[in-house]
């Protein structure tokens, strides 16, 4: 497992503070991107999050809510190291939006809406390197979890037949669910709320290692 927390439940006015508060005891940053289109919220684009790149050596993890991902994407600064996902449901074709993702020497992600069919996104198994697994509907942080996540989960730890594709999921994850999800095939947990909206995001993110059944030093 690989634990990323989104910084859609962090404080705004301190992001740099809030990111070095997990370093240590987390795998990359996820950068919730939404542009009041695709999703009907806003929160930030490039400017930040190249910002907040001079402040952590934490990869980032950045989905993209957005209708045209293929024209955005290159605002990013990134490396091999980052992720950038992108929705199956945007305006730009998933084959342009991939295409212009990986010519930024980055990981190339697909994710879909709960609502999506899985159809959507098997015909790209084998151009993508991680598949995002959405637990709750996109665009605000705090929804509850959806179980249905899980089945989902499994069905796409069946149809990567030995692909090296990693299993995300995002959505209402805590220590009451992050153990299911982990075991049904996720190999990236995405939590926002059950780390940076508690009281010690460190102890948090702790917490759901010790859940999920790992052990992580502090």
């Amino acid at each position: 497992m690989k634990l990323a927390p989104s910084l859609l439940s962090a404080d705004f006015g301190r992001l740099a503070e809030e990111v070095k508060r997990v370093e240590g005891v987390v795998d990359y940053l996820h950068l919730d991107v939404m542009d009041g289109h695709f999703v009907p919220n806003l929160t930030f684009g490039p400017t930040v999050a190249n910002a907040l790149r001079r402040h952590t050596w934490l990869p980032f993890d950045i989905h993209l809510m957005i209708d045209r991902p293929a024209i955005y994407a290159p605002q990013f600064k990134v490396g091999p190291a980052d992720v950038i996902t992108f929705h199956v449901e945007a305006h730009d074709p998933p084959e342009e939006a991939i295409r212009t993702i990986r010519g930024l020497g980055c990981q190339v992600g697909i994710s879909l809406r709960p609502g999506t069919a899985m159809e959507a996104v098997l015909p790209y198994l084998d151009r993508v390197d991680l598949v995002l697994v959405m637990s709750v509907e996109p665009g605000f942080g705090g929804q509850a979890f959806n179980p249905e996540a899980v089945d989902r989960i499994r069905r796409l730890q069946g149809e990567l037949r030995g692909r090296p594709v990693v299993i995300a999921v995002d959505g209402g994850i805590g220590p009451e669910n992050v153990r299911q999800v982990v075991e049904a095939g996720a190999e990236l947990v995405v939590a926002g709320s059950a780390i940076f909206a508690q009281p010690d995001p460190r102890a948090a993110a702790l917490a759901l290692w010790k859940a999920a059944g790992y052990t992580r030093g502090s």
